[in-house]
């Protein structure tokens, strides 16, 4: 076979350092929401949705075959933390300058059968998060995707 061929569907997510509810402006988060699909088409993983919210971002894109996972996320972090500190000085927000997200992250692999209702649930975060917090939704996914973790080793 000549060619090497992928479509890999990823969901991830990662909150701001310390649950820290930096993102609680609107125009901020459509803003950096848009800015992420760019970082995104520039490493060619194509965004299919992303929803930042006030603590916490989720981003469901297309993986490129010649990049890892955490380099993607890695390169998002930093490059939105480096956005929102230089372009975002109109909003006096101390918490905006001290901006960061959580060192870790979760990623999620997604099947092709399930791309809708995960671009739906990230549309929905707004709502969604009027009746749990990042930290019970993250649980959750951890537990939906049977991954095992240490709760002391979760949360910086």
């Amino acid at each position: 076979m000549p060619q090497s061929l992928s479509k890999i569907y990823i969901h991830m997510t990662c909150s701001t350092q310390g649950r820290v509810r930096s993102l609680a402006y609107p125009e901020l988060r459509e803003r950096i929401n848009a800015y992420i699909v760019g970082i995104l088409s520039n490493m060619e993983c194509p965004s299919l949705q992303v929803g930042a919210v006030i603590d916490h971002m989720h981003v469901l894109y297309i993986q490129n075959r010649t990049r890892t996972v955490s380099d993607v996320i890695a390169t998002v972090k930093k490059e939105t933390s480096r956005w929102i500190k230089e372009q975002m000085p109109e909003i006096k927000d101390p918490y905006l300058m001290k901006f960061a997200w959580q060192t870790g992250y979760a990623a999620f692999s997604v099947s092709e059968s399930n791309v809708k209702s995960v671009k739906e649930y990230i549309a929905k975060q707004e709502d969604h998060h009027h009746r749990m917090t990042f930290q019970e939704e993250y649980r959750k996914l951890l537990e939906k995707h049977h991954i095992e973790y240490d709760e002391k080793y979760v949360w910086d």
